[in-house]
C-alpha cells in the first residue's frame, strides 16, 4: 500500500516529526484545524483501525496522549485538545492508512461535529439493548 503517509515514513515526502519510535510517528498536519495539529500513525500501514495489532494501537494512544500535554504545554494557543480517527472512507477518512488527528481547540474555532435531526430524539431504550446485544455477540464470536 502506498500513500502520503509510506511515502513520508519512507522519507520519499516532507514532513515536521514531532516523534517517532519503532511502532508510530508523530508529524504536524498539512492542513490543520488549528495550529499544532498532529497526525499519530502506526509505521506499518494498515488501513482500518480494527487491522492494527493491540500493542500499536495501545502504542498510538500513548503518544497522542503525551502530544497532547506537550500541545498545552508549549505554548500553542490550546483550550481543549480533540483526538479523532475517522475510520473508513465513509466515516472521512481520507488517506487509507490510519491515523490519529490530536490537535488544540479553542473556543470558537469554528470546527465541530454535524448532527442529524435524528441524534436529538433519543431511542427508545429497546433499540439501545438490541444494539448492544449484536455487539456483544460480534465480540464474542472469533
Amino acid at each position: 500500500m502506498s500513500t502520503i503517509f509510506k511515502k513520508i515514513l519512507d522519507g520519499e515526502a516532507p514532513a515536521s516529526f514531532v516523534y517517532r519510535d519503532d511502532r508510530v510517528a508523530a508529524f504536524m498536519d498539512i492542513q490543520p484545524v488549528n495550529p499544532g495539529h498532529v497526525l499519530v500513525v502506526p509505521i506499518e500501514p494498515v488501513e482500518l483501525l480494527h487491522e492494527l495489532d493491540d500493542d500499536t494501537c495501545g502504542r498510538m494512544m500513548q503518544v497522542a496522549r503525551a502530544i497532547s500535554l506537550a500541545i498545552r504545554r508549549s505554548g500553542i494557543p490550546c483550550e481543549g485538545v480533540n483526538l479523532l480517527m475517522a475510520d473508513g472512507e465513509a466515516a472521512g477518512q481520507e488517506v487509507p492508512h490510519v491515523h490519529l488527528h490530536v490537535f488544540p481547540r479553542l473556543a470558537g474555532d469554528g470546527f465541530g461535529l454535524k448532527f442529524a435531526p435524528r441524534y436529538y430524539k433519543l431511542p427508545p431504550r429497546a433499540d439501545l439493548d438490541a444494539a448492544a446485544s449484536q455487539i456483544r455477540a460480534a465480540l464474542e464470536s472469533p
